[in-house]
């Protein structure tokens, strides 16, 4: 009887798991992917579909069934890990698949609980569902309409920067309670900053929002800011899924993976991407991220593949090399990393960053659609 594998999430490291594992173990493995959705979220571009762009439309039927993996599009309620069950709602009623090897990659979503107001008045670009509705909202404002994006990290600069492109006719701002790029190198801080201010948006750095309203938001210091649409880009939550069931996960709910990706607590279970805390070769945890998810989730399928043939899997070795950041479609900021994530004093800017970057991205989705054969041990 072939080994059967259940993957919970099919975004950049479920694919290129369940993928690369049916192609390299072939009858040996039964490969079934449950999704809430039944199309690929292209995560890396939905600031371009919150401003406008087309979302990528990659059927996971169809993508999965070139490798033979069954998908079952439903929304997993609960992980039986004692009888290694899975429970999934879908539209017809309920399901029950049974594992012997579960693969987690339930993956992240926005961060709406930390501050007042922010689940029901803001707006998010997180997944296909909210940044539809976002898309939606921000098409419908009028010329001279504020929009107030907050967060200075890597998808609230790209929000920005992308609205402001896009509509130019609306005027925009960004809030943070950080340094505006306070992660990157001094050049790239700088290139952010005046990328932003040549597309004409606001930023408001070191201020804090404690509330978010219907028609604006409060800081810190009490001061109203009107705005017409709110977008939140502060961080990213797990599902809870993981931690009710019991597996050992971190202060953030991401499960605790050795270097192999299997769980500290039940050997049976592997995650990988938003949803595991991973630590780097270099000494760390590794952020969430395309960059990240997509060699764990192959490492998730090397490491089954090691131990149904009895051996022991090599653990993952990833280094960061460099952190992408769109600028609008014709800017951007490359900046290189050592491989521990700290930045190097060397960026590329521009056009060549926003090329740069556009090759990156439809590698990456290259990469989850073909995600290579399995590696030896």
């Amino acid at each position: 009887m072939a080994h059967r594998i259940v993957v919970v999430g099919a975004g950049y490291a479920g694919l290129s798991a369940a993928k690369r594992a049916a192609r390299g173990l072939g009858g040996r493995v039964a490969v079934t992917v449950v999704n809430p959705a039944d199309v690929f979220v292209e995560r890396v571009r939905l600031h371009e579909v919150a401003a406008g762009a087309p979302a990528v439309d990659l059927s996971l039927a169809e993508t999965l069934a070139d490798r033979r993996v069954a998908f079952l599009r439903g929304t997993v309620t609960e992980l039986a890990l004692a009888g290694r069950r899975v429970a999934v709602a879908t539209t017809g009623g309920s399901h029950e698949l049974e594992y012997d090897t579960l693969v987690y990659t339930a993956g992240s979503t926005a961060r709406t609980g930390c501050v007042p107001g922010v689940a029901e008045h803001a707006l998010t670009v997180s997944g296909a569902a909210d940044t539809a509705a976002a898309r939606a909202r921000l098409a419908d404002l009028t010329d001279g309409a504020w929009v107030t994006v907050v967060g200075g990290g890597a998808t609230g600069i790209e929000v920005a920067a992308e609205l402001a492109e896009t509509h130019p006719g609306l005027r925009l701002r960004l809030v943070t309670d950080e340094e505006l790029g306070g992660w990157l190198s001094p050049r790239g801080r700088a290139h952010v900053r005046s990328a932003l201010e040549r597309l004409g948006v606001q930023v408001r750095d070191h201020v804090e929002v404690v509330e978010v309203a219907a028609d604006g938001l409060v800081l810190d210091d009490g001061q109203v800011l009107s705005s017409d649409a709110v977008v939140w880009s502060v961080g990213f939550d797990v599902p809870s899924l993981a931690a009710r069931a019991g597996l050992e996960v971190d202060r953030s709910g991401r499960v605790r993976v050795d270097g192999t990706m299997r769980s500290y607590s039940h050997p049976e279970v592997y995650a990988a991407g938003d949803a595991a805390a991973m630590g780097g070769a270099l000494g760390g945890e590794l952020r969430m991220a395309c960059a990240t998810a997509l060699p764990s989730g192959r490492q998730v399928a090397d490491s089954i593949a090691a131990r149904l043939a009895g051996r022991t899997p090599r653990p993952m070795r990833f280094s960061y090399a460099f952190q992408c950041i769109s600028l609008g479609r014709r800017d951007g900021l490359i900046q290189f990393l050592h491989g521990d994530d700290r930045p190097r004093d060397r960026v590329l800017t521009g056009r060549a960053a926003a090329l740069f970057k556009e090759g990156i991205v439809r590698s990456a989705l290259t990469f989850t659609r073909l995600p290579g054969p399995l590696l030896p041990s």
